[in-house]
């Protein structure tokens, strides 16, 4: 670890923080480095200065606050739930096609069955005239 700091030139300088996840072995990291730092006399302290990866930290906070009772996280990937969003609507537009042709179906049926009301009661009329 000393001559990769040698090397980029910060053996010699502050080193204002590293930005990493929040894994444990992230944290032997930072220790191991602030121990390195203090053989060399610079003070670094480790807790201070590793920076967890905010969005580490919020996926971290929303799957503590996901798997809490009561609530449930996503169980598809997003093409599965994408899939399933458009088979929804395929869905819809063929039951709203279905019944649209049902009501087209049946007022068709109401005419033809108006119709031959209409022409029974002038069959009636010219046979009892």
């Amino acid at each position: 670890m000393k001559d990769t700091l040698v090397r980029f030139e910060l053996a010699d300088s502050h080193l204002p923080g590293i930005m990493a996840h929040t894994a444990s072995s992230n944290y032997s990291m930072t220790c191991e480095l602030q121990s390195t730092l203090e053989a060399s006399a610079i003070r670094w302290p480790a807790l201070r200065n590793h920076i967890p990866c905010m969005a580490h930290v919020i996926q971290l906070a929303l799957g503590a606050f996901m798997s809490s009772p009561g609530g449930k996280g996503r169980t598809k990937p997003w093409e599965a739930n994408e899939h399933d969003q458009q088979s929804r609507v395929i869905e819809s537009i063929d039951l709203r096609k279905s019944q649209r042709i049902r009501k087209e179906g049946n007022a068709r049926i109401d005419e033809v069955s108006a119709m031959k009301r209409g022409l029974a009661k002038m069959i009636n009329k010219v046979c009892i005239s």
